[in-house]
């Protein structure tokens, strides 16, 4: 299993916003999931810049490929706790910062 190459899915993303903007109440969901949205995509891009699948990543975290897929995407049905970011964060090669930024 820790042959399988990593090959990212092809998709614009400011194309699909773009499309995605026109539709009524699309805004204000958006904007309710901006934190969840920038931790997927900073998931996602840590995973390809390991040159990693799901499948290996549930593997080093000791996890399923579905539970990978959960906590790669956003939305508030599956916040994952600050020790699975750790252990996934390890598992992808990186450590994980966590800060708090005063308001404007």
């Amino acid at each position: 299993m820790a042959n399988l190459k990593y090959e990212p899915v092809v998709h614009n993303h400011q194309a699909f916003l773009a499309r995605a903007s026109k539709r009524k109440g699309f805004a204000e969901a958006h904007d309710a999931l901006e934190l969840e949205y920038q931790l997927a995509n900073q998931m996602l891009k840590a995973r390809a810049r390991a040159g990693l699948t799901q499948d290996i990543v549930a593997e080093r975290m000791g996890t399923t490929k579905s539970a990978i897929s959960r906590l790669e995407s956003a939305g508030k049905k599956h916040a994952p706790s600050v020790a699975t970011l750790q252990r996934y964060a390890q598992a992808v090669g990186c450590d994980l910062q966590v800060k708090l930024v005063p308001q404007k």
